[in-house]
């Protein structure tokens, strides 16, 4: 089965917002590995700060389905159906991972490019999995973030985020 890596970002309500696509993704796949939660200014518009994070978990599901899941996930949380790329969400589910998958896999672009673009995906996928390797680079997250944090600077600030009893 292979472990899925899902980030997560919302800058509606986004305490609430998160916690609630959680719930919906642990009753759904069950047991989630959350990352630390951070906040980080919009990309690509300008709008409220976002808070993101990495969640992962194992599954037996193809991609496509699983993909097809996720998106109603979203609508059901408020995402606009007609909704433009960068504008503000409610819930925002974006497969970063799927097991070893490289390439264009059942139409998604696998390893996700925001991993390599955007700090507020690959930080709290290096905190979830700092020793796992990037399929088509080999490096370690840890090892990726280092060298983007190096170059970017403080551009995220981890915050306490709590879901189900559990502070993140």
């Amino acid at each position: 089965m292979p472990t899925v890596y899902l980030g997560l970002g919302s800058n509606i309500d986004p305490h609430r917002s998160l916690r609630a696509g959680l719930d919906t993704l642990a009753e759904r796949y069950g047991e989630l590995a959350l990352s630390p939660v951070y906040e980080s200014d919009a990309v690509g518009f300008e709008g409220d700060r976002f808070l993101n994070l990495v969640v992962s978990f194992d599954t037996s599901l193809p991609l496509a389905l699983l993909a097809s899941q996720l998106r109603h996930i979203e609508y059901d949380h408020g995402r606009p159906l007609q909704g433009t790329k960068f504008s503000p969400r409610t819930l925002d589910i974006d497969i970063l991972l799927y097991g070893d998958c490289c390439g264009r896999v059942d139409g998604l672009v696998l390893p996700r490019r925001e991993i390599d673009r955007y700090a507020h995906a690959l930080c709290p996928l290096a905190d979830l999995a700092p020793h796992a390797r990037h399929p088509a680079r080999g490096l370690s997250y840890r090892r990726l973030w280092a060298d983007m944090a190096s170059r970017q600077g403080d551009v995220l600030t981890r915050i306490p985020f709590y879901w189900r009893g559990r502070c993140y």
